[in-house]
């Protein structure tokens, strides 16, 4: 969109300004428009070009059952390709001794999957498209916000090229390092793991079975998804030390380290996409919400990525910042107090209990002492003999 359709959009007033265009601003912002809101979005990167073909983006994420729900209801879902979509229908979870072994079934569960296996960039471009499609998002690409003032009836936003845009709400979507949640003055508690993800993806010699496979290990926690067909996406929690190691092998040793540290649970590797690395931290926002302000996704919350939840949690926060809004009175303004904190009441358990989970397995598996390590494979184990106690988790997870 050019600088005159910019302007042309600024002379109105917004119901809801999103800042942040990645899966969950994008989903949010649509989700927004179908309860019939005047909804901008702004996202200070360009639109990315599909990959070539038969290249697997090693940005991978677990979609639960309710999100995958909630984008069918969007219309998003509908547009991935399903031969690059792959059910997830059992987990394997191994502590680091024998006695800790955690075993989740769908079919156990009554669910049909666990998770579904979708990647990054596939799930953005969909996104994408259905917003282009629709043409009734105001979509501000590229645009950068660069000054945020909020009046008693409004919240202004000032874009880097001078452009003015108002809404009745302004939504921060964008981030760990939220400029929104920055330029609101909202605080947040950032706790640095001191660790990195690294991601590859690999081909296998054996079938994985629609299987995630998780190992608590001394040197982090190491994840396989399935893929379709014959390959895995590796995500490996580790410290600075090791991920710079890894990052260092080429793609022969890679296999080789990944297949050794997995005890060839699905045979020999063949790496079919390079390492890459992200840093990981916790971060805890002290609240979701201030005047005509609202924080939804990693600008929320940041949570380690050994439970593979964060965008799960995201969408959850767009679910139920939809349901708010779309059950406000008649006359009621979307950027209303009485909402704002309604929202951020109904987040604040399942946020809170994602963080102190995910960061208490992180610092217990951590801690190198043997009588702690009997004591956390024997939890893991009595766990797995409680199926009624397995199940709820299950199902929590899916929602």
């Amino acid at each position: 969109m050019g600088r005159t359709d910019l302007n042309r959009d600024a002379l109105r007033r917004h119901d809801v300004m999103i800042v942040g265009g990645g899966l969950v601003g994008a989903s949010l912002a649509l989700a927004l428009q179908q309860a019939d809101l005047d909804v901008a979005l702004i996202e200070p990167q360009p639109l990315r070009a599909a990959p070539a073909a038969g290249v697997w983006d090693s940005r991978i994420y677990a979609i639960s059952p309710g999100n995958v729900a909630f984008l069918e209801s969007l219309g998003v879902w509908q547009r991935l390709d399903a031969q690059r979509v792959q059910r997830v229908e059992a987990m394997s979870i191994c502590g680091d001794a024998p006695a800790g072994r955690l075993q989740f079934s769908a079919y156990d569960a009554g669910l049909r999957e666990l998770a579904f296996i979708v990647e990054g960039g596939a799930l953005q471009r969909a996104l994408d498209a259905v917003i282009d499609d629709g043409r009734a998002v105001r979509m501000l690409r590229p645009a950068q916000a660069s000054a945020l003032a909020v009046t008693a009836d409004a919240a202004h936003l000032t874009l880097a090229d001078g452009t003015r845009v108002a809404a009745q709400l302004v939504i921060g979507t964008d981030g760990g390092d939220s400029w929104v949640r920055q330029a609101a003055n909202m605080a947040a508690r950032v706790s640095d793991y001191r660790q990195r993800g690294v991601v590859a993806n690999f081909e296998t010699e054996k079938n994985h079975r629609a299987t995630a496979f998780q190992w608590f290990r001394n040197d982090g926690v190491l994840a396989l998804l399935p893929l379709p067909g014959r390959q895995v996406s590796m995500v490996w929690s580790t410290s600075e030390e090791h991920a710079q190691a890894l990052l260092a092998m080429d793609g022969l040793q890679l296999a080789a380290a990944v297949a050794a540290a997995s005890g060839n649970v699905v045979g020999d590797l063949h790496t079919v996409t390079p390492a890459a690395a992200f840093p990981l931290r916790l971060a805890h926002v002290d609240t979701l919400v201030a005047q005509r302000i609202a924080l939804a996704g990693d600008a929320a919350h940041h949570v380690h990525p050994l439970a593979g939840q964060g965008v799960n949690l995201g969408f959850r926060d767009v679910r139920t910042l939809v349901d708010v809004l779309s059950a406000r009175a008649p006359q009621q303004d979307c950027g209303d107090w009485s909402l704002l904190r309604r929202y951020a009441r109904a987040r604040r358990e399942d946020i809170a209990g994602m963080e102190l989970g995910t960061d208490g397995l992180q610092k217990l598996f951590a801690l190198q002492r043997v009588w702690i390590s009997g004591v956390r494979n024997s939890g893991m184990g009595v766990l797995n003999r409680l199926p009624m106690l397995k199940n709820l988790l299950i199902r929590h997870a899916a929602a």
